[in-house]
């Protein structure tokens, strides 16, 4: 037998062993025997000179990296919306199930470890990358090839992506700390500081585990259910946990949540809720995304983990609105796989309605997971000390005002703290994206410049930056003409910049395409503010408030006379049958044109666009170096058009 020809056999048959042991748990041959399989192969590759990218024997590498790689998505992931009660959950279950005109439901472990993405070519694995931003994540491959139940090669040959959690089983965790000199503290730091050690033989040394729960490219291979896409990950030998439900009504999934809640700490692997999809995958392009989740999925979230810890001191902050709210600086104390040594606590009336002491006990959770949260008291000493509401601001000692529970230092231009807060904030990316602008920057802004106002920014000069530390000509230079460039804003941005309470990214961009002007949002009333989707009483409330305020609509009229150009969108739609109602996706270069404004060129003629090819996909623009979104439209038989076809499109009615 040809000695390339014996390697190959040999991958499969080693391949097949990985997977009995690692994501069956069934191993069929002894350890000597697997070993002797294996150092077969290594002597064959010893004497051919020869290495074949799916051979096992490359799972550890032999060298440390000196740093990680960013990687682009091709697909952008998502993350997912979270119900913590049994009302939220049944009343997104009826929603889907009106919008997917009926519907069942797939359940799934909610896998508590490291998002990573695995892309497969030609049946054999490619890259792994983690979920970063979303976006832009960073290549982890080395790392990754030493976690076992990651196929390096797979039965479908054709581009496949798929996402799963990057996990260390409790098993795992408990004998990696018998023989460890540095102890590990929990499974999830334990699996993330593994992924994202350069140095992939102490990756290796962990013994870490895949669970693969979905598929975001799949070239010529559609799914009608999540069921499908469960049998066909499955198939192509990835762990899933041993655990997938299907529910046909709310009843039957909250007896499944139920079930899972009481046994999910006798199980092997960490789990902080669970995953419900709808069960159809053709309404879910339809029922469609957010900025953030899909709205076709949701995870339930356990009951928060709670400990109890001693209430060190309580702290005063200002931020950019002047609203003084306490921290409490906490003895740290482990939680939910976290080291916690901060807490939320709202303001003096919850403070005093939880009954806390500085040195006192007190019980602390993590709310959804993620922000702290003090919940009251644990034991009270002799020595605890009662929490005072501050008199004056902790920034710049100006008397504070109590409007209801909460304390606001009105010294609006005078307040280092709050200035800086709203300064960065203003020049942040998605605000005005002033580069070169940081907190420490702007500090020196505030003390040596005079800077008071977000209109200052644009009287600075060359020689002011010049005299401040660590500023030469070309960095002095970089950041005048970012001021500069920032001029020309968008609506949207220019709101988000505008620091009003709760309207974040989201928000600012519903506002301005909802009403189009800064004119026209100036005047509006509660009533028409609120009819805006995801735009509740309080954040209207605060925009109807903040445009009331006689000192703001001066620092926009200053803003203004600064030079700042606010590019305000008209809602009138150009009216084009070819576009009206239809979806496209962008792929490729196109000539003279960016993404973005064909995106609007559709958009005005009232198309959509989409990340991702679909069977609802009802065109594909395809531009030079066109990818695999070109291959996925052939395959589903979309209609695909050049440039030149598109913009015969524009110039009909």
């Amino acid at each position: 037998m040809d000695k390339i020809e014996e390697m190959k056999k040999l991958i499969q048959e080693i391949e097949k062993h990985n997977y009995n042991y690692y994501v069956l748990d069934k191993p069929v041959i002894s350890d000597s025997e697997y070993d002797k399989l294996y150092y077969s192969l290594v002597d064959l590759e010893k004497e051919t000179g020869t290495v074949l990218p799916n051979s096992p024997t490359q799972r550890v590498g032999d060298s440390v990296l000196e740093g990680f790689v960013k990687h682009r998505h091709e697909v952008p992931l998502y993350s997912l919306n979270k119900v913590r009660s049994e009302e939220e959950l049944l009343s997104w279950v009826g929603d889907m199930e009106n919008l997917a005109h009926g519907t069942d439901f797939a359940l799934e472990y909610k896998f508590d470890g490291l998002q990573i993405v695995l892309e497969y070519e030609d049946g054999i694995f490619k890259r792994a990358t983690t979920r970063g931003n979303g976006t832009i994540g960073e290549d982890v491959t080395s790392q990754v090839k030493t976690i076992r139940s990651v196929p390096l090669s797979i039965p479908f040959k054709n581009r496949l992506i798929v996402q799963g959690e990057g996990m260390i089983t409790k098993s795992n965790f408990a004998k990696y700390n018998k023989t460890a000199t540095e102890k590990l503290k929990n499974e999830r730091n334990a699996a993330a500081g593994a992924i994202r050690n350069l140095d992939p033989r102490e990756t290796a040394k962990r013994n870490l585990d895949y669970f693969c729960y979905s598929i975001l490219l799949s070239e010529g291979k559609k799914f009608s259910t999540q069921a499908e896409i469960h049998k066909f990950i499955e198939e192509n030998g990835f762990k899933t946990g041993n655990y997938f439900k299907i529910c046909k009504d709310e009843n039957e999934i909250m007896k499944e949540i139920e079930k899972v809640d009481k046994i999910k700490n006798n199980l092997d692997v960490l789990i902080d809720g669970m995953v419900i999809k709808i069960n159809k995958v053709a309404p879910r392009e339809e029922i469609g995304w957010t900025n953030k989740f899909p709205k076709w999925a949701m995870a339930f979230k356990f009951e928060a983990q709670e400990a109890s810890t001693m209430l060190e001191d309580v702290i005063w902050q200002v931020g950019r609105s002047g609203r003084v709210t306490p921290i409490a600086i906490l003895q740290p104390v482990e939680l939910a796989g976290a080291t916690i040594s901060r807490a939320t606590l709202n303001n003096i009336e919850d403070i005093e309605r939880k009954g806390i002491f500085i040195k006192s006990k007190i019980f602390v959770r993590r709310s959804n997971e993620v922000i702290p949260e003090v919940m009251g008291l644990a034991e009270k000493y002799d020595f605890s000390q009662e929490i005072k509401e501050p008199k004056v601001c902790p920034s710049c000692g100006h008397n504070l005002v109590r409007r209801g529970p909460l304390l606001f230092c009105t010294n609006h231009s005078g307040c280092k703290e709050q200035v800086v807060d709203r300064l960065t904030h203003f020049a942040s990316r998605n605000a005005m994206n002033i580069e070169g602008l940081s907190e420490k920057t702007v500090g020196q802004f505030y003390d040596k410049l005079g800077v008071r106002n977000l209109s200052d920014i644009y009287s600075i000069k060359k020689e002011d930056l010049l005299s401040l530390d660590l500023f030469k000509d070309k960095k002095a230079d970089n950041v005048i003409k970012s001021i500069a460039k920032s001029k020309d804003v968008e609506l949207a941005r220019f709101l988000f910049a505008l620091g009003i309470g709760e309207v974040g990214n989201k928000t600012a961009k519903d506002l301005a395409s909802n009403f189009g002007s800064l004119e026209k949002i100036k005047s509006l009333s509660l009533e028409e503010l609120s009819s805006v989707k995801d735009i509740g009483n309080v954040i209207a409330g605060n925009i109807v408030d903040f445009f009331k305020d006689e000192d703001n609509l001066k620092e926009i009229d200053k803003l203004i006379e600064s030079g700042v150009k606010i590019e305000e969108k008209s809602k009138k739609m150009i009216k084009n049958a070819n576009f009206e109602g239809k979806t496209f996706v962008l792929t490729g270069s196109l000539e003279g044109l960016t993404r973005s404004q064909a995106q609007e060129l559709i958009e005005e003629r009232g198309g959509k666009t989409s990340s991702s090819v679909s069977k609802n996909t009802d065109y594909v623009l395809a531009g030079s170096e066109a990818g695999s979104k070109l291959a996925k439209a052939e395959a589903l038989g979309i209609k695909i058009i050049s440039q030149q076809e598109f913009e015969k499109m524009l110039g009909e009615n």
